[in-house]
């Protein structure tokens, strides 16, 4: 399961060994004891890699492949390619940009995904410095 964090200012992806429906269960549990609300709504999230990251060629064959339902890669400028995941959004229920949105691929796919996006955040944290 792949495991998007939105914040204000930013997004952490997470990859877990933890089924989707499991996650999601002890997340309503978790809320329904700290009297919370909780909303959970199907959507799609996207995020930015660089387009000359290593490794996303076979990103590109896997989706070929096996994840045309689910993720969707296109490009965006020169520099950088979108990928648009598919799967569920859980929040407050607000309309703040705060909130985790979750969805399940193949194993390979998520650990490629996830591995590429840590690849992407090293590269701009040396650029940053």
């Amino acid at each position: 399961m792949l495991k998007l964090t939105y914040t204000e200012t930013s997004f952490h992806l997470e990859c877990l060994a933890q089924s989707l429906e499991e996650w999601v269960a002890q997340r309503v549990i978790l809320t329904l004891r700290v009297g919370q609300s909780l909303s959970v709504e199907p959507s799609t999230a996207s995020f930015l890699l660089p387009a000359n990251l290593p490794g996303l060629e076979q990103l590109k064959t896997q989706v070929q492949w096996e994840e045309r339902e689910i993720l969707a890669l296109c490009a965006s400028d020169c520099e950088y390619i979108e990928v648009t995941l598919s799967g569920s959004w859980l929040s407050d229920g607000s309309e703040n940009a705060q909130g985790v949105f979750v969805t399940t691929l193949s194993d390979r796919t998520e650990f490629l995904l996830h591995k590429l996006w840590v690849a992407a955040q090293a590269c701009a944290s040396v650029l940053s410095e």
